[in-house]
């Protein structure tokens, strides 16, 4: 009789569980529908990634929320890293978030040398197929240089930390194969890029970056950085 009676709260409970359920789903479909629309387009169409470090200083300041065009290279299924086709090649001077294997993180860095190129690098200067990039110094103390770099078609501003040491600005020639990239950050001194981890392939990319969303002062109680909101990460 207790057994019974025990038996008949649970499909009691259950019934309720089941009601609740179908209520829940019924009132807020529309809100379901939209979240679930929401990741789908996150997971394939556009994203945000959160910057959490200075390696593409001046360019990406920490904090700033960065829009990703993650149909820039490749049409893949949602959440999946399957390519159904390609929709664009990485250019020259690209920002891209990719994922790297041999960091085991979330990167964003700027398409330096393309399949098919060689590169080198000597006192922070870049040659590309044995032409040596233009530079132009904008500010130089003790402490830092800032220049721009004409990459191609893209002019971008770099950072020289003169506090640390000046190993990483010198490479020997490397020859990049196809569908691999060499990726570089704008902070040249304080950046783990291909320098460190290699090339990075195709497979790997995300997206690309185009604009800063919004940006929050880490230093001054997370205020937002309002002259950034919606700046292009690409110099007109």
């Amino acid at each position: 009789m207790l057994k019974k009676a025990a038996n008949n709260k649970s499909s009691l409970a259950i019934s309720s569980l089941s009601l609740i359920l179908h209520k829940g789903l019924k009132n807020n479909w529309g809100l379901i529908l939209f979240l679930a629309c929401l990741f789908t387009m996150r997971s394939s169409f556009a994203d945000w990634y959160r910057v959490p470090s200075g390696s593409m200083l001046p360019t990406i300041e920490i904090g700033d929320q960065i829009t990703v065009n993650k149909m820039a290279y490749d049409l893949r299924i949602p959440f999946t890293s399957y390519s159904l086709m390609r929709t664009g090649e990485p250019e020259r001077g690209d920002i891209v978030v990719f994922q790297s294997a041999a960091a085991d993180e979330l990167l964003i860095k700027r398409v330096v040398g393309l399949p098919g190129d060689t590169l080198a690098m000597k006192n922070e200067v870049l040659t590309i197929n044995g032409e040596a990039l233009t530079y132009a110094i904008t500010k130089d103390n003790a402490d830092e240089l800032l220049a721009t770099e004409e990459l191609g078609d893209v002019v971008h501003a770099i950072r020289i930390d003169k506090t640390r040491p000046g190993a990483s600005g010198h490479f020997a020639p490397v020859h990049i194969p196809a569908d691999h990239y060499l990726m570089m950050g704008d902070n040249r001194r304080n950046s783990a890029d291909s320098r460190y981890y290699g090339l990075v392939p195709r497979t790997e990319l995300k997206g690309k970056a185009h604009h800063i969303a919004y940006s929050l002062d880490y230093n001054d109680h997370y205020l937002p950085k309002s002259q950034r909101f919606g700046k292009s990460l690409y110099q007109d």
